[in-house]
């Protein structure tokens, strides 16, 4: 698949030739440091994903406090080393990092999240290689099925928790039964992981969306980064739409929606994932960012407490406000949680062995700053759900900031206000 690098294709390469020849014939042996565990981390800190990667110093600096004395594994102690990589927003640059922290600096654990373009290639090279591995920040079909799962086998090293292409359905189309729009849905999804995952004819948002009652208005997929939407736009006023919905990075949305805006362009509700979540891409829209609506999958209001840290939620993001001058996101509590897991897996293994660290994730069954995840229960091996609901961007105080307006599929979340329309000039 996209982004897969294999150790072959690796070896051919003169960084991967220079590490290999430095280890020596012991290199894939994993000869460990005595000592040290060591955690890579892989995330996309550059590039158009690079919102997602935004509370990645605010984390990481939470998760070297917490590790500073060191940790105990199958009753002995050991310092915490965390390696940290750049995927640079590209789906081959997360495959080569997840090689080189598992060839070259030989780790005991991977972790990863933001989007299939990062989850997936540093899974396969885990997968590939037999190191344990984490990810998160991906939905869990193109996570699972993208990288060729199969739900009666499953993976054997590589792990994810995260909500799935039935949750954000739910979600959105729980807010947009209560919003007075119509029923005629126009798809932005790109060829991508993701947009090929949503658009999927048998798996993704068409059937569902069908048996709903909904007309989708699906140009098929697109090349990106795109610069003009004109003729998107202008066929979806052509077929009457109401509501805007896909999942795109942040920039291509910027595109659409200016252009929206200029061709007069003005649906009832604009639900689109990936782009809308971010309170940088937003402030950037100013007032006509009031009013959009996309998946809250964390937010302060959420009932749980990092396992880490002892902090709730509510005080997990007045910590990152605190310490960065920047509004909490919707990505904080997901990297916190990666990291409470792996920490959790490493406290838990019974020996430091790859098969022992891989053993303990398996048996992971607690509840993180995002609620539940218990890879026991599925939906399929390997996955573990974490619960979803759907947020409004609403005025609060000089600014916006992302409110629970449905919480429909997941009541233990508490609804912070009522379901607003987008306000045109």
């Amino acid at each position: 698949m996209q982004g897969e690098i294999s150790r072959r294709t690796l070896l051919k390469s003169a960084s991967a030739t220079a590490a290999v020849a430095t280890l020596g014939a012991t290199s894939l042996a994993r000869a460990q440091t005595a000592g040290t565990i060591k955690i890579g981390y892989v995330s996309p800190k550059t590039g158009p994903l690079a919102a997602f990667a935004e509370p990645d110093d605010f984390t990481l600096a939470q998760v070297r406090k917490a590790v500073a004395g060191g940790i105990m594994v199958g009753g002995k102690k050991y310092a915490v080393e965390i390696i940290y990589k750049d995927s640079q927003s590209s789906p081959n640059k997360a495959g080569t990092a997840a090689a080189e922290l598992i060839l070259r600096d030989e780790v005991d654990l991977v972790v990863a999240s933001a989007t299939p373009a990062t989850t997936n290639p540093v899974a396969d090279q885990c997968e590939l290689n037999g190191v344990p591995c984490i990810t998160n920040d991906a939905p869990w079909q193109p996570y699972f099925f993208g990288r060729k799962g199969d739900p009666k086998q499953g993976f054997e090293w590589t792990y994810h928790f995260f909500w799935g292409l039935e949750d954000v359905i739910g979600a959105f189309t729980g807010v947009w039964d209560k919003s007075g729009a119509n029923k005629v849905v126009d798809a932005l999804w790109p060829n991508d992981e993701d947009g090929n995952a949503w658009g999927d004819a048998k798996l993704g948002f068409p059937p569902v969306l069908a048996k709903k009652g909904f007309k989708v208005v699906d140009r098929g997929r697109f090349q990106s980064p795109i610069n003009d939407f004109s003729s998107f736009i202008s066929e979806f006023k052509s077929q009457g739409v109401d509501i805007v919905t896909g999942v795109v990075p942040p920039p291509d949305f910027a595109n659409f929606w200016n252009q929206a805006g200029q061709q007069g362009f003005k649906p009832k509700m604009v639900t689109v994932a990936k782009a809308t979540e971010f309170p940088a891409a937003i402030s950037a829209f100013g007032d006509r960012a009031e009013g959009l609506t996309v998946e809250a999958m964390w937010t302060p209001g959420h009932p749980f407490k990092s396992t880490m840290t002892g902090q709730t939620s509510r005080e997990l993001a007045d910590a990152y406000m605190k310490a960065t001058g920047r509004q909490w996101l919707v990505t904080l509590g997901f990297k916190q949680a990666l990291f409470e897991v792996a920490l959790d897996v490493l406290k838990r293994a019974a020996e430091r062995s790859p098969e022992a660290i891989r053993d303990a994730i398996a048996a992971t069954d607690m509840t993180t700053t995002v609620g539940k995840v218990n890879f026991k229960k599925g939906p399929v091996p390997n996955v573990a759900k974490t619960p979803l609901v759907c947020g409004q961007w609403q005025k609060r105080g000089k600014g916006l900031e992302l409110v629970v307006v449905d919480n429909t599929l997941a009541p233990e979340i508490p609804k912070q206000a009522d379901l607003l329309p987008i306000k045109y000039a």
